[in-house]
């Protein structure tokens, strides 16, 4: 970085607000994702919206590209520096800065960790319902950066839900604000949406507005095992058929249930081939009445068995248990590769069967778990970098499992992201038309391409791969 530039960003952040020896750079080099690294030329820490500005008009004047994220837990590469540049750090903008019990709203800056921020809202009687798996470590800037969603994602929704309002500070590092304190806002476009999900390379979001909910009065935990997966993933389809909408309903295969115990020690029977976690929520009657009928269901889709917890520390050790999932798979091999393919919740069963069968196929690891009832499955293949021939299997199969998930109307990234990893094959969601309309989002707000380069855009599109079922 020219020296110009360094003192120019000294002088707005003080010596505490800006790094550039290598331990840093380093660090700010990579994120949650696996075999994909970056080196920096800084690292900034603001502290406050005037900070952000004021660095973003410097960085604006010599076109130097920016980065900003939070704790780095993403999946898809989206807070790698691919082009060098700044990393921006937004930890210590970290406050809650006005709960509003009127209007059942918080207002919070965006480096705050997810469950400091629940914990504190459930203090108080409220709730505020997204919960990524990575909430003790993930910030709500990061969260609302992905529209992250969670194990509560099928019956309340996820981030893009619950936030009403921003603040962000543009490419140029002009200030705007949308939304607010409202539940009816149709003054133009709906700027507050289309920040939220952008992946940082829109805006830099500064402040956000966030809708409160009412909590629950009575909440239920049930795990119902089997002994075949495609009978679970029927369960789940079935349940919705029956509108039922529970507040959980995770689904982990074998390999998956066998490190989960092993690392959480619950005691899970080690020969099921899969498990669903259901938890459902509202009044207590209600709770009642739904899990009596979810179980009934189970039992007539061949559960080999049905355990309703019986407490509120078993319950949450089950929780616990399924959002460690990650963490306990990626205690297996060296490499961890998590993805999260979507389908509508009446095809989570064919997808199921299309993830076995393509892992067959390319003779890889694949361990299956996810949210089954909003169609949110984490096909997650444990691997080894340094086997390159490996990871071209895992790749390839990677790619089917994507083209599968769109040709039985799904997605190829339900919660984590395009990124970098995902990239290649927007297209294949979108269409070319698509791709042109998002371009030109981005070019009106960054002209120059600074915020986030080289994500969500790819050089070019993969070969839509077909697939010949003979």
């Amino acid at each position: 970085m020219q020296s110009s530039v360094k003192r120019e960003l000294l002088d707005i952040l003080g010596p505490q607000g800006f790094r550039d020896d290598p331990e840093t750079l380093v660090t700010h080099s990579y994120d949650g994702t696996p075999m994909l690294q970056s080196l920096p030329e800084a690292v900034v820490y603001p502290e406050n919206t005037q900070q952000v500005s004021d660095v973003m008009k410097v960085l604006h004047r010599h076109r130097i590209p920016l980065v900003s994220r939070g704790s780095g837990t993403n999946l898809c590469g989206g807070t790698v520096p691919l082009q060098g540049g700044v990393v921006m750090v937004m930890h210590r903008m970290n406050k809650i800065l006005e709960v509003d019990l009127e209007n059942l709203t918080a207002t919070v800056q965006p480096g705050l960790i997810t469950k400091t921020f629940t914990e504190h809202i459930e203090s108080l009687g409220l709730f505020y319902p997204p919960d990524p798996s990575s909430m003790a470590i993930s910030t709500i800037g990061g969260n609302i950066a992905e529209c992250s969603g969670g194990l509560r994602g099928l019956k309340y929704g996820t981030t893009k839900d619950y936030v009403i309002g921003l603040e962000a500070v543009l490419a140029n590092g002009d200030i705007i604000r949308t939304g607010g304190k409202l539940m009816k806002d149709v003054a133009g476009y709906d700027l507050t949406k289309l920040l939220v999900g952008s992946e940082g390379t829109l805006a830099i979001i500064t402040e956000a507005t966030l809708k409160l909910v009412p909590p629950p009065k009575a909440k239920k935990t049930m795990v119902a095992m089997y002994n075949d997966l495609y009978d679970a993933a029927r369960t789940v389809s079935q349940i919705i058929e029956n509108r039922i909408i529970p507040a959980t309903l995770e689904i982990m295969d074998r390999s998956t249930i066998r490190v989960v115990d092993e690392f959480a020690g619950l005691g899970l029977p080690h020969d099921m081939e899969a498990m669903l976690l259901i938890e459902q929520d509202g009044e207590p009657e209600t709770v009642e009445r739904d899990i009596a009928r979810i179980e009934e269901i189970c039992r007539a889709e061949r559960a080999d068995r049905v355990n309703v917890a019986q407490s509120q520390e078993e319950a949450l050790k089950l929780l616990t248990a399924r959002r460690s999932a990650f963490t306990a798979l990626a205690r297996l091999r060296p490499t961890t590769i998590l993805e999260d393919a979507t389908v509508p919740r009446s095809k989570i069963a064919d997808m199921v069967v299309e993830i076995n069968r393509i892992a067959r196929k390319y003779n890889v690891t694949i361990c299956t778990f996810g949210h089954a009832g909003d169609g949110n499955l984490h096909p997650t293949a444990t691997t080894d970098a340094r086997d390159h021939e490996e990871i071209k299997r895992v790749e390839a199969a990677f790619e089917e499992i994507f083209e599968a998930a769109i040709r039985l109307g799904g997605t190829i990234t339900g919660e984590h992201g395009v990124g970098v990893v995902k990239a290649p094959f927007l297209e294949w969601k979108i269409g070319p038309a698509g791709i042109a309309a998002m371009k030109a989002i981005k070019d009106s707000f960054d002209p120059h391409h600074l915020l986030n380069p080289g994500k969500v855009f790819a050089k070019s599109s993969r070969k839509r791969v077909v697939i010949d079922r003979g």
